[in-house]
């Protein structure tokens, strides 16, 4: 028989505020206040019974009480642009992991691409009075970000930032991991390669093409103009581009994506349509996300590290926040690089992939 828990009467535990814990330490409420808030002018004994007693009463002190005494929210904002897309949960996660390891609190904001949306997103960031917000949506909305500009509010972005005292920039290295993608296709042999882009409107999007092509040149390359298609960074973007690059006069045999979502939609159009990989046809995505390893074939793609990304905006906004603990920076550097799994291979028309290809093709028989 299983013992029902006695259930809890409505109201029977009381609220505690800062009057108790003052009873409690047998010190003044002002003396709880100033501990709370880490004045250190608090005579340490004093400030070890306030703890003490916070403690046995578990009690949990009113953080916008504390905002108005202290002048300060300890509150960041995070933007991200699509929430559905694994990059950003990821994203979130580090950042609130170095919030909390330094006594932040992080308020999110999805925009979705949607320009009221982002504009509600600010607003309610000034309502609550962020100290700071990191503008990761790898695209400038300059005019829906005015307000924050005007007000003096910290801000970091990815790849471009508006000019500003207090605003820095995460500078991704895409040509580093880009180029270390080209170089492995060609030297398993690739010639014809296509890539698939983000939206062309976002600097991000635009820095990783150039990326391609610059790489491409370096190898004595010029990819044929059908194979340049944009995309949108999303699964159905990486499925329509994918469909649009089938249907060129002659196929690449490896193809490029601005990020894993993109590849992962075009893994879905290349297995509809009979083609395999990496024997058919190799695919490179970038961010390399959790799921990339988990689909089939798991993707190569170009490792922009999330933790990196997180460390760089948070440590930003606190350099701004808190200069004397942290020197403020204007550009932070952050680093990519190519990770190789099964979804590449040699080309089909070469020796080696020909050899392969028979060897399957007798093992069937």
């Amino acid at each position: 028989m299983i013992k029902k828990r006695p259930r809890q009467k409505k109201g029977g535990k009381k609220r505690l505020d800062i009057r108790d814990v003052a009873k409690h330490a047998r010190v003044s409420i002002a003396t709880v206040s100033r501990t709370i808030n880490r004045i250190p002018t608090v005579d340490k004994d004093l400030a070890q019974r306030v703890w003490k007693a916070i403690e046995e009463l578990s009690y949990f002190p009113n953080t916008q009480a504390r905002a108005l005494v202290s002048g300060r929210s300890r509150l960041f904002g995070l933007l991200i642009s699509e929430i559905t897309n694994p990059f950003f949960p990821e994203l979130i996660k580090g950042f609130e992991d170095f919030a909390i390891e330094n006594n932040y609190e992080i308020l999110i904001g999805s925009t979705n691409y949607d320009p009221g949306r982002m504009e509600i997103c600010v607003r309610r960031m000034i309502e609550r009075n962020v100290e700071g917000v990191a503008v990761m949506t790898f695209g400038i909305e300059e005019p829906l970000l005015d307000e924050l500009v005007s007000r003096n509010i910290p801000m970091v972005f990815v790849d471009a930032a508006p000019s500003g005292e207090k605003v820095s920039t995460l500078a991704v290295n895409y040509h580093q991991g880009i180029r270390e993608g080209v170089q492995h296709l060609a030297a398993l042999g690739h010639r014809r390669l296509a890539f698939i882009s983000g939206p062309m409107h976002q600097r991000s999007c635009q820095l990783r093409k150039e990326a391609f092509l610059h790489a491409n040149a370096e190898i004595g390359v010029t990819p044929a103009p059908e194979w340049l298609v944009e995309g949108d960074h999303t699964l159905e973007g990486g499925v329509q581009a994918m469909e649009v690059i089938l249907e060129a006069r002659t196929l690449p045999t490896a193809v490029m994506c601005s990020n894993d979502m993109t590849a992962i939609g075009a893994l879905r159009v290349l297995a509809k349509a009979g083609l395999r990989v990496p024997e058919d046809i190799s695919v490179i995505g970038f961010d390399d996300i959790h799921l990339a390893e988990f689909v089939y074939p798991p993707l190569t793609t170009v490792r922009m590290s999330r933790n990196d990304l997180a460390r760089a905006a948070f440590t930003a906004l606190r350099s701004h926040v808190e200069p004397t603990l942290i020197p403020a920076v204007k550009s932070w550097p952050i680093q990519t690089k190519l990770t190789v799994r099964q979804s590449t291979g040699y080309p089909p028309e070469t020796s080696v992939g020909k050899v392969r290809k028979s060897r399957k093709k007798t093992k069937t028989e």
